[in-house]
């Protein structure tokens, strides 16, 4: 394994049906430290899955997960939630946030799973919220905001516990053009800052201008892998 990949995957299938065809079919892919890494292809093409599989949610069917040096497919459910709580922050296409919480309660809610202190858990998340221009929200509630705004609540929540890795699925699926580039370039800004990045995206342009390589996926398998040719 190369010492700078922060994930590698050997050999991954994943079969939900073990008749039909694999959803993820024996991929192989190294992604470095600080890369920003689109996952592209056709609806049903195994990209949620593959992040899935990143991201423990998923145990592989055959082959080996290994991130940020931990070999995620052998560990035990305690084991891989806890992992998850660690090195892994996830952001969804619809927010996935708890609507009787506040602003604020939502981005503290894994911190204080992860054994934070309430106030060490306060001071990441105030952080946070200012940097992500929420400050003022924070006691409202999520049905209050827009979309964008709650997207912004979505990755503060993922980036509370200062995850080795950010996994974006479809992120700005749910968001009008003008802020789905918002989002991108926040993504983006992240990024240039030393956040590694995997995204799922139907979106070429999001892919284009704000990842520095793309991974394409058709029927499970990698079809193509290619790194920008010029910088961002």
């Amino acid at each position: 394994m190369d010492a700078d990949a922060l994930i590698q995957l050997s050999g991954v299938t994943k079969r939900y049906d073990s008749s039909g065809q694999p959803a993820v079919d024996n991929v192989s892919l190294q992604i470095g430290a600080g890369e920003s890494v689109a996952v592209m292809g056709p609806s049903g093409s195994g990209k949620s899955t593959l992040l899935n599989v990143i991201a423990g949610l998923d145990r592989p069917t055959s082959g080996t997960v290994t991130v940020a040096g931990e070999r995620i497919d052998k560990l035990s459910e305690t084991g891989v939630a806890k992992f998850r709580r660690r090195k892994v922050g996830m952001i969804f296409q619809f927010f996935n946030l708890l609507d009787d919480l506040t602003v604020a309660d939502n981005v503290l809610l894994p911190a204080q799973l992860a054994g934070l202190s309430r106030g060490q858990a306060r001071q990441r998340a105030g952080s946070l919220l200012d940097r992500l221009g929420l400050a003022e929200h924070r006691q409202a509630y999520p049905a209050r905001l827009s979309g964008g705004q709650r997207q912004r609540v979505a990755i503060a929540r993922a980036l509370v516990n200062s995850p080795e890795l950010l996994l974006a699925d479809e992120p700005t699926g749910a968001l009008d053009t003008t802020t789905g580039e918002e989002i991108g370039a926040l993504l983006a800004e992240l990024n240039a800052a030393g956040q590694t990045m995997v995204l799922v995206t139907h979106n070429p342009d999001l892919a284009a201008r704000y990842a520095s390589r793309t991974v394409q996926l058709v029927d499970g398998r990698v079809t193509s892998d290619v790194v920008a040719a010029v910088p961002r």
